[in-house]
C-alpha cells in the first residue's frame, strides 16, 4: 500500500511511517526514562516534569514577561491545563512552586518558583544538557542543523490546520 505525502506528492510506503513513528516513540520513551534515571541519580527523583520547572525559571529571569498562567504553561509544554494543574499540584506540595493572584487579574493565578525549585531547575538544566549531549554524540554541527530543521518543519506540519481542499 502506498501513501502520497502530503506536499510533494511524493509515493512512500506505509510500512515507512509505521517505522518512523515507532522510531519516535523509542526516542521519545529513551529520552524520558535517560532523564528520569538522571534526575533520580542526582536526587531530582520527586520533580514530576522538569521542563516546567525550567519554563518557569525563564519567564522568572526575563523581566519582560510575567511569571506564567497555567494556561499559558499548558500552552508553551502542549499538553491539557489539567496535566499542567497535576504537575503544579505536585510541584507545590514539594515545595518547589507557589501559587499567588496575579497582579493585573487576581482570578488568574501566577506560579512562582521558589528557592528550592530555582535550585532544582539548575539541576534539572545539567541533566537536560547531559542527556543530549549522549543522545546527540558524533552527530556533525551540520547534522544537528539538519535534524532541527526536520524536527521544526515536523512541528510545524503537526501545529498547522490541515488543508481541508486536499485529498488524502
Amino acid at each position: 500500500m502506498l501513501i502520497i505525502c502530503r506536499k510533494e506528492g511524493l509515493p512512500i510506503r506505509d510500512d515507512m511511517f509505521y517505522n518512523l513513528d515507532l522510531l519516535s516513540r523509542q526516542l521519545r520513551q529513551a529520552h524520558r526514562m535517560a532523564v528520569q534515571a538522571e534526575l533520580n541519580a542526582v536526587g531530582l527523583r520527586e520533580v514530576g516534569h522538569p521542563m516546567l520547572l525550567s519554563i518557569l525559571e525563564s519567564v522568572e529571569t526575563d523581566q519582560n514577561r510575567p511569571c506564567q498562567a497555567q494556561r499559558d504553561l499548558a500552552e508553551l509544554l502542549h499538553v491539557s491545563p489539567a496535566a499542567v494543574a497535576n504537575s503544579l499540584k505536585s510541584l507545590e506540595r514539594s515545595g518547589y512552586i507557589r501559587r499567588e493572584p496575579g497582579r493585573q487579574d487576581a482570578r488568574r493565578n501566577q506560579v512562582i518558583l521558589t528557592e528550592k525549585g530555582a535550585q532544582a531547575v539548575a539541576g534539572c538544566q545539567a541533566v537536560f544538557y547531559q542527556v543530549s549531549s549522549r543522545m546527540l554524540d558524533g552527530f556533525s554541527p551540520e547534522d544537528l542543523q539538519q535534524l532541527a530543521q526536520f524536527q521544526r518543519r515536523m512541528l510545524q506540519n503537526l501545529l498547522s490546520p490541515p488543508d481541508p481542499h486536499e485529498k488524502e
